[in-house]
């Protein structure tokens, strides 16, 4: 069946781009219980407890045999009152190797849990720091949801191969084994009837392990597909309901839905057919073993008696039952080995670029840029700047304008080194960007885009993002920096307002007075604002002109916007068009260029007038 995924008109069929891999792989084992050294006196104090139990279990059905073939059988002899006696303590050592039994149960149950979580809690956390590393590009080509469903359902499969599958079919496996250790010391030949079973299980597997891997994998897929599509459809909620794509999203998602249900019941299917005709398959052997045993019994020259069949049969059944088991997990041991293979497979995508290995950390910038003959790319055969060189001083604030998609964002994520450039340089203080640190770069950057992004929390929370060790007094004072105190007090709880999930409770304009304020508190040296006053209102824009003046004094800063009226008084604006500067100087000599820059603003004054 074609794996299949959603588009945004129609539903289609696409094979996603993922490698695949054995479903059982010895390296992808390893891997995962590698991350169980950190924890290696829990871990092998659950294998003890583990091996233990494997053989404690066929110890049990020896010590019942043991009873039946012994005091049981003898009662009716002349010492009945020995056999009694036998009996009694026969009991009673049972009783305490079953109470014993129970109790390593407690332990291996109780350690398995407590090593699983120890280890989904540390991979949660490597791909949460390994997610944070990531740049840009990485965000820009994958989607969120099949993000989140790596960190949820699939590292949830992992937990399940580390404190379930691996242990539990060391116990059941082990009981096998102990069980057919028994069995041949007792009757040798009647457990060779049970190894004529072996190609048949053997075959029944391959045919089932290669179906259920296929189905299980498919499984995962179209469950990452779901979370995806999930997650872009509440994110896009407002498009949805605005242009009434209620019913044919749902529709869409619906077919999601039933693909992700037909590969569940695909392995729900190969799973009814493989655990009945493991059981099957057992039961028949048992038939064969009572009517080959009870021939030896009842043979004239026999030397086996009933006490030992009794006791056989019990050990048979024990060596039998552990197939059903180890059938569901191995199935299990699938689901973990897809969900494994897909969490390594994020954690071993290297990012596009890293810091360089000689890149230094700056303590302190003057905030001198200068951009040279840079050119750069998303793609590699479509350039979206082509040889930008530029200089801006220390203190001196840059305007970039330009139609959409002439770029104006490429060239402030260089800046922020969200990229990298694929010719040229971009330099700081004459330091190549390449040569420092993002972090420390970032230290010394404050930036508030067009799409800002608040986190849950108060309105003071993120405010303090911008400096996390600022006080509270410190954090009005950056509101009031910004004469926009009243705006803020007026908010249900005022600073304690609970800004909801991406801001939600806030306007658009408020959001980004909140942005402000925390650029304002970082307190940075260079200053990016993209787009930052496009979901301002014109009220609210012209009370913020005074306090970007202010934000922007002494800083080296770069304003990107589609409102002229932001940028009159900047330093230097550069006009692009298709990648490349045609314009640069102040509003004033541009404007008497009567250019490009002139025809925009002229067209900027006459929409402000209408």
């Amino acid at each position: 069946m074609p794996k299949q995924s959603l588009s945004i008109t129609h539903y289609h069929n696409r094979i996603e781009d993922e490698e695949r891999m054995r479903p059982l792989e010895f390296g992808l084992i390893r891997r995962i219980f590698s991350y169980t050294n950190k924890y290696r006196l829990r871990r092998n104090l659950l294998i003890f407890f583990v091996v233990s139990r494997a053989l404690q279990m066929p110890m049990l059905a020896w010590a019942i045999g043991e009873v039946i073939g012994g005091p049981v059988t003898n009662l009716s002899r002349a010492d009945a009152s020995f056999e009694q006696s036998g009996l009694f303590w026969g009991v009673v050592g049972y009783f305490c190797l079953a109470a014993l039994t129970n109790f390593f149960f407690h332990f291996r149950q109780r350690l398995a849990l407590e090593l699983g979580e120890s280890v989904v809690c540390d991979l949660r956390n490597e791909v949460y720091q390994h997610l944070q590393r990531m740049p840009m590009s990485f965000y820009s080509r994958t989607k969120l949801g099949r993000i989140i469903s790596r960190m949820t359902s699939d590292i949830e499969s992992v937990r399940a191969g580390v404190q379930d599958v691996f242990f539990v079919s060391i116990v059941q496996g082990g009981q096998m084994i102990g069980a057919a250790a028994l069995m041949i010391y007792y009757n040798w030949r009647l457990f060779s009837v049970i190894l004529a079973m072996a190609p048949i299980l053997y075959f029944i597997n391959r045919h089932f392990r290669r179906r259920l891997s296929k189905a299980t994998r498919e499984v995962q897929e179209s469950m990452s597909r779901v979370t995806s599509t999930l997650a872009e459809s509440v994110n896009g909620i407002r498009v949805t309901q605005g242009f009434s794509r209620q019913d044919t999203n749902a529709g869409l998602f619906r077919q999601l839905v039933d693909e992700h249900s037909r590969y569940n019941m695909a392995v729900a299917k190969s799973s009814s057919l493989l655990n009945p005709l493991l059981e099957m398959n057992g039961q028949f052997f048992l038939a064969i073993l009572l009517l080959l045993g009870g021939f030896q019994v009842f043979s004239a020259n026999s030397v086996v008696d009933v006490g030992d069949l009794v006791r056989f049969f019990f050990l048979a059944n024990l060596f039998f039952a552990p197939l059903l088991v180890l059938g569901n997990q191995y199935n299990q041991s699938l689901v973990a080995m897809a969900g494994a293979e897909r969490v390594f497979g994020l954690l071993d995508q290297k990012p596009d670029w890293e810091d360089e290995a000689d890149a230094v950390a700056i303590e302190s910038i003057e905030g001198r840029v200068e951009y040279r003959n840079v050119s750069f790319r998303y793609e590699e055969t479509k350039p979206v700047l082509r040889d930008i060189s530029f200089k801006s001083n220390p203190g001196e604030s840059t305007a970039l304008v330009g139609h959409t998609g002439s770029g104006k964002s490429s060239i402030i994520n260089l800046l922020a080194k969200f990229y990298l450039v694929d010719e040229g340089g971009v330099e700081i203080d004459g330091i190549d960007l390449k040569k420092i640190t993002s972090e420390s770069l970032h230290r010394h950057m404050g930036i508030v885009l067009q799409q800002n992004f608040l986190f849950t929390g108060t309105v003071t929370e993120n405010i303090r993002f911008g400096r996390p060790d600022a006080s509270d007094e410190e954090v009005v004072q950056s509101v009031k920096d910004l004469d926009c105190l009243d705006i803020i007090e007026s908010l249900p709880d005022g600073f304690h307002t609970e800004v909801g999930e991406r801001g939600a409770s806030l306007s658009l304009g408020q959001r980004q007075l909140v942005c402000f304020a925390r650029a304002m508190l970082a307190n940075p040296r260079i200053l990016i604002l993209d787009e930052a006053t496009s979901s301002i209102d014109t009220m609210t824009e012209a009370k913020l002109q005074r306090a970007l003046e202010r934000l922007l004094k002494g800083r080296t800063s770069f304003v990107v916007a589609h409102r002229l009226s932001t940028i009159r008084h900047v330093d230097k604006v550069i006009v692009l068009d298709q990648g490349r500067i045609k314009e640069m100087g102040t509003h004033e000599e541009l404007v008497a260029r009567e250019g490009i820059y002139a025809g925009l603003y002229e067209q900027f004054s006459k929409a402000s007038q209408s």
